[in-house]
């Protein structure tokens, strides 16, 4: 229905309302842009998420190549003489990539079934026929099929009793008498009635097992146990404090490292002033030298000031994303920052559904990057031969990349997916390529984000920490346990050996019972 407008009568009501329709017309103007702006925010929202949950889940790419060649050619003005031409890297790359791939596809294994370990107890049946005289038979063979079954945990109870004795015969002079008995057991909580290994088996249930206490308490419960979340809350907190010393070694073992990369994590913690769960972080430092890992949570802060107080006095090569924290160490004396080429990659991927085009050359290159890495894997080089390699293969691609995203910059818009990945890449190029200078290094920080995977794991099942102090339990009780997944160490069995020995070990021994070391020392 159209909107009837009074014509007005004189020049000066005409003025006043040709300046009224232009206000509400430059007001529409603004809420159209903003409308537009919003559109465009929650469109690439939308593909994000499309990506996320309806793409490929894997990042591995291998390049296509038109007409021979996997880039476009480079006009005269692009190829200078710092960005060599890469044909015949790339060439050499890709046939070497072909190479391994033809090998692993011939020495691939057909899966087959696995055996029953020959230790598990082997509970015999001989099932005989019917209607037979065994008497006037012969055996001539047997058919065996084995079949595995399980029997639940069964709780038992150690009742220890320590009778006290005296003499039988006494002298009348003696005022005291002799009492003889056997020193007191203890658990690792003293006068409780827990014993180690269900504190073992509740630990490993939730920071392992990924199992909420309120569900093992529901297990038990089937088993005729029943306890209250109040007491085993009560339990974790006192192994905590006796394993703190424990964690505190892991720490400062893991930060003798020369090379560390170093992630955070989010975890939900309840806010009693709040009355309500807000996102926490914590801090993750793995050990690239030695398979070991530590969490640190400090009130579930991000800030750079927990950063710095978790490295105070580092001294070596830190690998980490592109957080802006980080930056404090760029030129910190004795301290080299590393940044992720998985997490530039990802931004080029999240591009991929705006700009196709520029987003696959971008994936291009990156993808001989780890093409190269894949290559040199296999072929088991030393890290002086790989740095050697990486500075012949590598470099040339990393050079043309730089001049490529400088090149095409200035004809994207800056808040584009596709500008806000070369923003991001470009500002951290520096700490991207110094992996090449030295064959120890990685590629990408993807080791510490397996590492953080049980705590991702574990928010799922358990959904939050009930406070501050229990998120800070969680960090130790992940780095113990995430140490023992590093060095393959069963942590069922190094967690009830611990249990059962910290008390007598003394400070200056506790390195033995770290899970890198526990194997050689434990007797």
């Amino acid at each position: 229905m159209k909107q009837e407008i009074d014509i007005p009568k004189f020049p000066s009501e005409a003025i006043a309302l040709i300046a009224k329709l232009q206000a509400e017309i430059s007001l529409l103007e603004s809420k159209n842009s903003l409308l537009e702006s919003e559109k465009i925010k929650l469109s690439h929202e939308l593909l994000y998420y499309k990506r996320l949950f309806y793409g490929r889940r894997s990042e591995k790419r291998m390049p296509t190549i038109p007409h021979g060649q996997l880039f476009l050619p480079f006009g005269e003005e692009t190829i200078a003489e710092e960005t060599p031409d890469i044909k015949p890297v790339v060439e050499e790359i890709q046939i070497e990539s072909h190479k391994r791939r033809i090998k692993q596809k011939e020495t691939r294994k057909t899966p087959k079934r696995q055996e029953i370990p020959s230790d598990i107890e082997r509970r015999v049946q001989v099932i005989e026929p019917d209607g037979i005289n065994l008497e006037e038979m012969v055996k001539i063979g047997t058919d065996v099929r084995e079949i595995l079954q399980y029997i639940p945990g069964k709780f038992y109870v150690d009742r220890i009793e320590r009778p006290l004795y005296r003499n039988k015969i006494q002298s009348k002079d003696e005022l005291n008498t002799a009492i003889y008995q056997a020193p007191a057991v203890e658990s690792f909580i003293p006068r409780s009635f827990a014993g180690n290994s269900i504190l073992m088996q509740l630990i490993i249930g939730k920071y392992v097992d990924h199992l909420p206490v309120y569900r093992q308490l529901e297990i038990f419960k089937r088993q005729g146990i029943k306890l209250s979340a109040s007491t085993i809350s009560g339990w974790f907190q006192e192994v905590s404090t006796g394993l703190y010393p424990l964690y505190e070694k892991l720490v400062a073992d893991t930060l003798s490292s020369d090379y560390i990369q170093v992630d955070e994590s989010t975890i939900p913690v309840i806010d009693n002033e709040k009355k309500r769960a807000v996102k926490g972080y914590i801090w993750s430092v793995l050990d690239m030298n030695s398979p070991q890992v530590f969490f640190h949570y400090d009130k579930g802060s991000r800030s750079q000031t927990t950063l710095v107080s978790i490295l105070r006095n580092y001294r070596g090569t830190v690998q980490s994303d592109g957080y802006e924290a980080y930056g404090i160490y760029e030129n910190k004396d004795g301290v080299l920052l590393l940044s992720c080429w998985a997490h530039a990659r990802r931004k080029f991927e999240n591009a991929l559904a705006e700009n196709k085009t520029l987003a696959n050359q971008a994936l291009d290159y990156i993808s001989l990057l780890y093409q190269i890495e894949a290559n040199l894997k296999e072929k088991e080089f030393s890290a002086e031969k790989i740095a050697e390699e990486r500075k012949r293969l590598a470099y040339p691609i990393l050079l043309n990349f730089e001049k490529w995203m400088h090149d095409i910059f200035p004809g994207l818009l800056p808040k584009s997916l596709m500008g806000k990945a070369i923003s991001y890449t470009f500002s951290i190029y520096h700490r991207l390529v110094r992996y090449v200078c030295d064959g120890k290094y990685q590629i990408d920080n993807n080791p510490i984000e397996n590492a953080i995977r049980p705590l991702a794991l574990g928010r799922k099942n358990y959904l939050f920490c009930g406070n501050h102090d229990t998120a800070k339990d969680a960090a130790l009780f992940y780095s113990l346990l995430g140490s023992c997944k590093q060095t393959g160490v069963n942590p069922e069995e190094w967690l009830l050996y611990v249990l059962q020995n910290i008390k007598d070990c003394k400070t200056s021994e506790l390195e033995r019972l770290l899970p890198k070391n526990w194997l050689k020392y434990r007797k």
